[in-house]
């Protein structure tokens, strides 16, 4: 398992733009698929965005598509989350997580074995 650190969560008006980051360590890094969940208050952890291990193939959430972008990059052991134009519904704790499962279709969430503490993002409206 990777050891994974979330930053740059906080409080944003909607229709802003915040980047989130996740610090990995270890030296797989670069062999992890990587994802984004978020949980709001109340409510269930929900998929938000994953990246392949090489950093080419991604999917989002249908809420989050043409709005939130993940990228990494494996020299710095990093993975981000680019969320732009934000709604007051993306409020929630943002967790990243790691996992070294392949599947053609993509990860399951039950495959992420790696979750950092999460960085709380809030949407104001």
């Amino acid at each position: 398992q990777v050891q994974l650190v979330e930053s740059g969560g906080g409080l944003v008006q909607a229709g802003g733009s915040l980047r989130l980051s996740c610090a990995a360590s270890g030296r797989t890094f670069s062999s992890y698929a990587m994802g984004w969940f978020r949980q709001a208050s109340g409510k269930e952890r929900e998929f938000v965005a994953f990246i392949r291990s090489g950093g080419v193939s991604t999917s989002y959430a249908d809420s989050v598509k043409g709005r939130f972008t993940i990228s990494r990059d494996n020299a710095k052991n990093t993975v981000y989350l680019q969320m732009n134009s934000l709604k007051p519904e993306d409020t929630a704790v943002y967790y990243c997580a790691g996992t070294r499962v392949f599947r053609i279709a993509g990860p399951r969430s039950a495959d992420f074995d790696s979750w950092g503490q999460g960085t709380q993002v809030t949407v104001s409206s």
